[in-house]
């Protein structure tokens, strides 16, 4: 499964814009017809099952203290450290307010705080909001639970690190994206490598099960000698994951990105190049593809998960935990409990009356139908094991695949032609040189692609 081919000739075909399926569907399908009653009656249906799913949240700090220009996250950015106080008073009455919702004996498995960047928040202040989270939810004590930081490492130092794993953090992801100091100043993001190796080094001194780094291909002035070295000292620093994201250049969604001039990015063949490089050294040093932009090391709790088939793809990326309902909580966050996905207000101000008026910080959400659930269980199997299962999905949804998915396996004939991915009566298996592209081969599947009106915008695939 982790098998890659490198095929320039067929990427640069296949990059085209399309989703990321951290859900299916995607966030743009999301409305505003789902209400507060509708996102209490899908809580309740969870909580009513035979056996209670476990509990996976999602808790976002939008704050930055410099901009990034890359960056198309949901942040504010701001060096006062009061409205860091601020919004996490407002986060604390959020989950006093939405954990009632769920029964108490549901454990919480899986805790990630995203951003923005999470240590804006000082460890006293992450100390109070474990608190509640523990006051609140049952957190799990087991070994196997997965408890895990964005870190800025220009922000934190090791006795921080110290700090967050007293406090039960076992994983943290370092943004670095690129060493180059050519590609950094084009970026306004100035790392060092002695800070950021002091940072790994403290998560590895204080018990801390896992690390991953954030790593961009695609960035302005960025070369393969620069990447190269970028490259080169990142796997001698033995991350159990990596994230290698191609940089998406979209300044008319992302004001930031206006700040980078079009002529500093590299062409198509070079960005192409670049991502060839990563594949080649990260296989060489003994990483295992797991999916899209996503490395592992063989041992690493990825890679076992997805020998296991209890991978999962949502919003967090790739997990470990596919047996969860996932609660967001905070700006912009988003839930998946039961059938349905919602959202909280992208805006700070819609969530901060939401949060002070008592009432949950709803924005947008979907119920799925009965066809977003089975196209959602092909999806997933797609992006997390490169293969779909005809007998078992057509077992799990009383359909026959060859009639319901006819225009999705006539979609899928070009891309059996190029060699992407082998069609046959039992399964659907994405091929070495198909692995880079299953968010192409995925769209096969994807009824919302189809329909007629306009479609949003998303990112190239490559």
């Amino acid at each position: 499964m982790s098998t890659l081919a490198f095929d320039s000739d067929l990427l640069r075909r296949y990059d085209k814009p399309g989703p990321r399926y951290t859900s299916y569907p995607a966030a743009p399908q999301f409305n505003s017809s789902f209400d507060a009653t509708a996102m209490r009656q899908q809580i309740a249906r969870s909580n009513g099952d035979l056996i209670p799913r476990h509990l996976s949240l999602y808790l976002h700090i939008p704050y930055c203290s410099s901009p990034c220009f890359y960056c198309g996250c949901n942040r504010l950015i701001t060096r006062d450290p009061g409205k860091g106080e601020v919004y996490l008073q407002r986060l604390l009455r959020e989950i006093e307010q939405m954990a009632p919702l769920f029964d108490r004996d549901r454990e919480v498995v899986q805790l990630h705080l995203g951003g923005g960047t999470p240590n804006f928040l000082g460890p006293a202040q992450l100390r109070v909001l474990m608190q509640s989270l523990q006051r609140q939810f049952r957190l799990s004590t087991r070994r196997e639970r997965d408890f895990s930081i964005e870190l800025d490492p220009r922000f934190v130092t090791p006795q921080d690190v110290a700090q967050l794993a007293a406090l039960g953090f076992n994983r943290a992801s370092l943004g670095i994206q690129d060493f180059d100091a050519g590609v950094q100043q084009a970026v306004n993001r100035f790392q060092g490598v002695a800070q950021t190796r002091a940072v790994i080094d403290a998560c590895r001194e204080h018990g801390m099960a896992s690390i991953n780094v954030d790593l961009i291909y695609g960035l302005p002035r960025q070369t393969l000698r620069g990447f190269g070295g970028t490259l080169d000292t990142v796997i001698a620093a033995a991350p159990q994951r990596l994230a290698v994201y191609g940089y998406a250049h979209m300044p008319h969604l992302f004001r930031a990105q206006q700040q980078i001039a079009a002529a500093d990015l590299p062409a198509a063949e070079a960005k192409l190049a670049l991502l060839q490089l990563a594949v080649e050294k990260l296989g060489a040093a003994g990483y295992r593809h797991i999916g899209m932009d996503h490395f592992a090391l063989p041992l690493d709790e990825l890679a076992r998960a997805q020998a296991k088939g209890s991978l999962q793809r949502n919003f967090m990326g790739y997990t470990t935990h596919a047996d969860t309902d996932l609660l967001g909580l905070g700006v912009s966050a988003i839930s998946r409990i039961a059938d349905a996905y919602w959202q909280n207000p992208r805006a700070l101000r819609d969530w901060e009356s939401a949060v002070d008026a008592g009432r949950p910080a709803l924005w947008r959400g979907l119920a799925l139908t009965s066809d977003d659930l089975l196209r959602e269980d092909a999806i997933q199997q797609l992006m997390c094991q490169g293969v779909i299962d005809i007998a078992a999905l057509e077992s799990r949804h009383a359909i026959v695949f060859a009639e319901y998915f006819a225009d999705a396996l006539q979609q899928l004939q070009p891309l059996q032609r190029d060699g992407l991915v082998i069609c046959d009566k039992a399964r659907i298996t994405a091929t070495p040189r198909g692995r880079l592209l299953l968010r192409v081969i995925a769209m096969c599947f994807d009824a919302y692609l189809q329909l007629p009106s306009a479609q949003p915008r998303f990112s190239r695939v490559i």
